[in-house]
């Protein structure tokens, strides 16, 4: 007989653990608190349907190369469907700055490095319609689960049976062989487990920044705008970053980040005519907001408390709990800066598939799912808060009057800017290599590990700023205190709020 497995949550996580799970045979039944999507395309998905229990349901999302790619070989038919939906791919081709097309020859691997791009209710919709096609998954809406179903072992460990809950008919009781929690950042089933005595080991801290995403639609018969003649549309100003998302069916998505040190810009964006203004002021996203050739179709969603995250779930090689595996943010949170959230959960769900079918005994299933978790996301994980935390520093010290970087950070901020981006964006070789690893193909380094590119980089570097000025991209936007008095906001203000903090 089949092993039955409960997911907790049809939102991204559930649905790719469902794609990776459903294929091996086993009876997979996700158990989702909101109510279906509804009827129609993809533009009646955004508007209409409530998901209380993804409170970034309208935020920016894309999905990296190694997400795409797991559907292309298991699910091709699905990444099929999403096409048809409008969502968009973006290749490695149009990643390329202007200068690297005049010369750029495709290699077979570069259609790898494609990402797509959509809004998150699309892509929802679509992979929940696939997923609800296989023959053996099935979907119960409304279903609100409260607390797992623990019993304990003759040794004493804790083991998760089942999942208990409210339907709109009355209480639910679900039991299974494994238990699956993709209830996001906001689940409280682990919480549960670690009452109960589960020695399940936590880290986690601030990103220290904010989101505010809006949404636009191509008014008819215009085009975006050309991102080979225009300023790049993303950037980062240490006070700010920002980018345009492309999303199906005419649409487009801008999100501007600001430090949580920012209090004043932070306040004022959330405002539909502050954020206008503030595109307005920044040449790579004045020509998308054009209102000649774009319109508003939201507010602007914002989004905060955010933190990294990381839950050990097996410890010295002992399982802090049996017949229970967290996935996606339940189990890893990341800064959506990066854009890597729906592509861990899909690595962790692969993962885990393997890990049952390596293995019957449930204390090794909970090791080797924490082993394998630890070796595909844990690199991407230290890059990335080593980022966020060089950005907090860098926001504070924006806000610091006469501060003075240290030589060590001066050469370390230079080494970024001027000698890895810029060898980047001047050789295709380097771009190809550095997007394998933004990607999530290899090590997120292993690209600048190589004695070859190293040298490159280095003697980029060398060549200094005149003699690579062709290499750098225009300057994204104005200084920090230009943009405030143009936003009608004190610059002095969070200054002297920082000092308190301090």
């Amino acid at each position: 007989m089949s092993e039955s497995i409960l997911i907790v949550g049809a939102g991204i996580a559930g649905l790719c653990s469902a794609l990776a799970l459903g294929p091996t045979g086993r009876q997979v039944t996700l158990v989702e608190r909101d109510a279906p999507p509804p009827e129609g395309d993809a533009d009646a998905a955004f508007k209409d349907w409530k998901r209380t229990g993804v409170g970034h349901l309208r935020q920016s999302h894309a999905f990296l190369a190694r997400l795409r790619l797991l559907l292309k070989t298991d699910h091709p038919a699905l990444l099929d469907q999403l096409t048809t939906f409008g969502v968009r791919e973006v290749t490695f081709e149009a990643m390329l700055t202007e200068q690297q097309r005049g010369s750029y020859t495709p290699e077979p691997t570069d259609a790898d490095l494609t990402l797509i791009t959509s809004r998150r209710t699309t892509l929802e919709l679509v992979m929940r319609r696939y997923v609800e096609t296989l023959p053996n998954v099935t979907i119960r809406s409304g279903v609100f689960i409260r607390n797992l179903i623990t019993e304990r072992a003759d040794d004493g460990a804790l083991t998760v049976v089942g999942l208990a809950g409210d339907s709109p008919e009355g209480p639910v009781e679900l039991r299974a062989d494994v238990v699956v929690d993709g209830a996001g950042k906001g689940g409280g089933l682990i919480e549960q487990l670690v009452a109960e005595g589960a020695p399940i080991r936590e880290a986690s801290e601030t990103a220290g920044i904010l989101y505010f995403t809006r949404h636009y639609r191509l008014k008819p018969g215009r085009t975006e705008p050309s991102r080979a003649d225009n300023p790049p549309p993303n950037g980062d100003l240490g006070f700010l970053k920002f980018g345009v998302f492309p999303a199906d069916n005419g649409c487009f998505s801008i999100t501007v980040c600001t430090p949580e040190i920012e209090y004043e810009m932070r306040k004022a964006i959330v405002n539909p005519e502050t954020f206008q203004a503030m595109t307005q002021m920044l040449p790579g996203l004045r020509p998308w907001t054009d209102p000649e050739l774009s319109e508003p179709t939201t507010k602007v969603f914002g989004m905060g408390n955010l933190h990294m995250r990381w839950r050990d779930m097996a410890t010295d090689g002992k399982p802090a709990v049996r017949g229970y595996f967290a996935i996606g943010d339940n189990l890893i949170r990341t800064n959506p800066l990066y854009g890597r959230g729906c592509s861990f959960a899909a690595v962790a769900a692969y993962c885990l598939r393997d890990v049952l079918a390596g293995t019957p005994d449930p204390d090794q299933r909970a090791v080797d799912y924490q082993q394998a978790v630890q070796r595909e996301l844990r690199p991407f994980y230290d890059l990335m808060q080593r980022q966020d935390r060089t950005a907090i520093r860098r926001a504070r010290a924006a806000l610091t009057p006469d501060y003075r970087p240290s030589l060590k950070a001066r050469l370390a901020k230079s080494f970024v800017e001027d000698a890895i981006t810029i060898a980047v964006r001047s050789d295709t070789r380097l771009m190809r290599e550095a997007m394998r690893g933004f990607h999530m193909l290899e090590h997120p380094e292993a690209w600048l590990k190589k004695p070859g590119n190293m040298a490159k980089v280095l003697l980029t570097w060398a060549r200094g700023r005149k003699r690579n000025a062709s290499a750098y991209p225009p300057k994204p936007g104005p200084e920090r205190e230009d943009m405030m008095r143009g936003l009608g906001l004190d610059p002095q203000a969070d200054i002297a709020l920082a000092m308190q903090a301090a």
